[in-house]
């Protein structure tokens, strides 16, 4: 047997070259020398500093659930996808991973079109070669990633430092030129403004978004863990001074009409020396930095959709490189999107496309953003013992303070974009969620939701029931399911999505004995109600005495202070095993709970008249019935199905009177149903049976029966039923009430 081929050989990165390096030259990048002195002019000093501080603030809460999340699990490839998948589950992840990618993919043309704008800004000849500059800067930028990771990197290493050398040469020539005057005069905003300060702070804000080329190099960390927290504030905390000291510096060293109508020139004309070819250089350095960022970190984020198998049509892409695990069919992939993105948006005015690509980054990176910091609450709100993060500068409020500021800002920038960028997240979401799939993520999910619930069963217990609040909460006597898939079906109708189904079944042994026995039961009742689309809980019990086991189970189930108020059973056919039943019925009195009974074993909906008859002697039964006759019209199954009183009354001068009754009763009850008083001689089983013969169900009341009378009103009431449709036995507890 051949040797199976060798796991590839990882790269082992540090925080400094990779999270703090491509997270810092992504954040210096392009906005820093085209748009930032745009926004200052439009915004004036104090809103440029206003959209700083907001964009900074939302940054750094992401980054503290970044922080919180990666000290809390093994990170391995995927970035802020593999930390979103296992806080929120598959679904999530799956969805933000590919809006993820969107974004990073994008993100390589936004910033190949910055980096054009300024070759042809320095080198006007160029202007009408727009296109094929940025297809040919996009081909070079592949090729440099198709040979791997340490390459990319080692160019980004004397990009960073001729950045840095540009950054202190325009900053040091702004600090020369300021003047108070000017920053007093450009310290407010343009009016009349062309842009509104969310339009400004939508250009703005892909400025902050590289923390994500950071994040999604996790795979690649040699200690993943401390690399993310550490390298990503630490990027934050620079970027964001860096960018404060431009605001404040360039605010005060240019005109507002030197800001708006050349940013890029405003720092080449007051660079330190005049070494202007320093902030050119800078230029370019800064784009295609950025634009290499974007490019390493898009193919790592569709690599670990596709491992983790999530869609079928991507799992080419989950494949790696041997040396260094490369994703180089995922880069192919986000290559051929550059490529497109480039020629549609160079088809008409470059500076324009990159202005509208700049709001569509914002939105898909927005939208990273908010999940991120759910992910990151839901983990903490879920109080799981298994959350401790060794980030200590963590809350749960500010997730939720990061997640709010996030959907907000989206909110204020474009509404529109915001439900088209929210509305395909979901689509995602509901794609994934109909996937079925072989493992799960171990996600916090589970603990939010018993968190959510336990604190609530706690504070319901101190409710005290009342009809209003009445909810049908049923206790299913189901023994084998296969077999009486009816009674389980009439279940789950009548709680009709108001209430809470339990399908119980019961077996003859010893715990201890039947216990692995009990576990193939309990999956197999799992499976069936699976399979036949049933919103209900499953449960099994082992008892050495059928009656006592029912009789315990009576008592002890329930869910905390949610207890059963309807226990649903068949009708018995064994005469061993009548007078039991009429036992359970009165047990199931005495704990103040409704019994129902269900004769007839198939599922007569479409038998007959869509019609339910429900025989009215009184509001004790009546209430009940007339209740669960009205949840069963609200399945689909039963829809536009009739509901008919029927009472036969003893003198035909009571018809008039008994109908009057009747529909004031059904109007104050506020459920649409007919009235059919009945008057005859004959006896009850021959009016009950002509009269609803051609019903598709029927509900008929009855009360607790005494041991030695069982074995007659059995006979009696089978004498009765015999051949007519499904028929519910109803005894009320008397808990519900029609007019509540």
């Amino acid at each position: 047997m051949a040797d199976p081929a060798p796991a590839p050989v990882k790269n082992q990165l540090g925080t400094f070259a990779g999270v703090f390096t491509p997270s810092i030259l992504t954040i210096l990048g392009v906005i820093m020398f085209l748009r930032a002195g745009y926004v200052i002019g439009h915004a004036g000093i104090g809103g440029a500093l206003g959209i700083l501080l907001i964009a900074e603030g939302i940054v750094l809460l992401t980054a503290l659930s970044v922080a919180a999340i990666a000290t809390n699990t093994q990170v391995h490839g995927g970035g802020a996808y593999y930390l979103i998948s296992r806080a929120l589950g598959p679904e999530f992840g799956g969805a933000i991973g590919i809006t993820l990618f969107a974004a990073q993919t994008l993100s390589v043309p936004f910033h190949i079109l910055g980096f054009s704008e300024a070759l042809v800004q320095t080198f006007d000849g160029l202007a009408p070669h727009v296109r094929w500059v940025c297809l040919a800067t996009a081909t070079i930028l592949f090729v440099l990633n198709m040979r791997g990771i340490r390459w990319a990197l080692n160019v980004q290493f004397a990009i960073l430092a001729v950045l840095a050398l540009s950054i202190l040469f325009f900053l040091g020539g702004l600090a020369l030129q300021f003047d108070a005057t000017t920053f007093a005069d450009n310290w407010s905003a343009r009016s009349p403004s062309d842009y509104r300060f969310w339009t400004l702070f939508a250009i703005f804000f892909p400025a902050v978004t590289g923390i994500m080329a950071g994040i999604n190099m996790s795979g690649d960390l040699r200690n993943p863990n401390r690399s993310l927290s550490r390298g990503t504030l630490l990027a934050v905390a620079v970027g964001g001074l860096i960018y404060a000291l431009q605001i404040l510096l360039m605010g005060g060293a240019a005109s507002r009409a030197m800001l708006i109508d050349s940013p890029y020139g405003v720092l080449i004309a007051n660079a330190l020396l005049g070494a202007g070819f320093l902030v050119v250089a800078g230029m370019f350095s800064a784009s295609i930095s950025s634009a290499l960022s974007s490019f390493l970190a898009a193919p790592r984020v569709v690599q670990a959709i596709a491992r983790d198998r999530l869609l079928k049509r991507i799992s080419l892409l989950a494949a790696g490189s041997k040396h260094g695990d490369e994703p180089r069919r995922a880069l192919t992939l986000t290559f051929l999107i550059t490529v497109a993105v480039l020629w549609l948006a160079t088809a008409a005015d470059a500076g324009a496309a990159f202005n509208r690509v700049a709001a569509i980054v914002t939105m898909f990176f927005l939208s990273t953003y908010l999940i991120i910091n759910v992910a990151a609450f839901v983990e903490a709100a879920s109080s799981n013992p298994s959350f401790r993060p060794r980030f200590k500068w963590f809350h749960w409020s500010t997730a939720l303070a990061g997640a709010v500021g996030c959907g907000l800002t989206m909110i204020l920038i474009h509404p529109g974009n915001t439900v088209i960028a929210l509305v395909m997240i979901g689509a995602l979401y509901a794609y994934m969620s109909r996937r079925s799939y072989i493992t799960t993520f171990g996600d916090a999910r589970r603990g939010f939701i018993y968190a959510t619930i336990s604190r609530y069963l706690l504070r319901l217990r101190e409710f005290r029931p009342h009809p209003k609040n009445w909810r049908p909460t049923i206790l299913i006597l189901s023994g084998k399911p296969q077999t009486r898939l009816n009674l389980i079906l009439y279940g789950v109708w009548l709680e009709a999505g108001r209430g809470i189904v339990t399908v119980a079944q019961l077996m003859m042994g010893e715990l201890a004995a039947s216990h692995d026995r009990r576990k193939e039961a309990l999956a197999a009742l799992r499976e069936f109600i699976y399979d036949n689309q049933i919103n209900a809980f499953p449960e099994v019990v082992v008892t050495p005495n059928f009656d006592e086991g029912v009789r315990m189970l009576l008592q002890g189930h329930s869910i905390g202070p949610i207890k059963p108020n309807i226990v649903l059973m068949g009708w018995p056919r064994d005469p061993e095993r009548i007078q039991p039943f009429f036992r359970h019925v009165n047990d199931v009195h005495t704990l103040g709970m409704s019994a129902i009974s269900i004769i007839g074993q198939e599922t007569d909906v479409q038998r007959g008249e869509k019609r339910i008859d429900l025989w009215w002697r009184g509001q004790e039964n009546g209430s009940l019935m007339l209740i669960l006759a009205h949840l069963l019209t609200h399945n689909w199954e039963w829809a536009n199905t009739r509901i008919r009183l029927v009472r036969l009354v003893e003198q035909e001068q009571e018809v008039k009177s008994a109908r009057e009754s009747m529909v004031q009763l059904v109007e104050s009850a506020r459920i649409d149903a007919e009235v059919h008083p009945i008057y005859s001689r004959d006896s009850f089983r021959d009016v009950f049976r002509r009269a609803s013969a051609d019903a598709a169900a029927i509900f008929v009341g009855f009360h607790p029966v005494e041991e030695s009378k069982a074995l007659a009103f059995h006979a009696n009431v089978t004498h009765i039923l015999e051949d007519m449709p499904t028929t519910l036995l109803v005894c009320s507890s008397g808990e519900a009430d029609l007019l509540a």
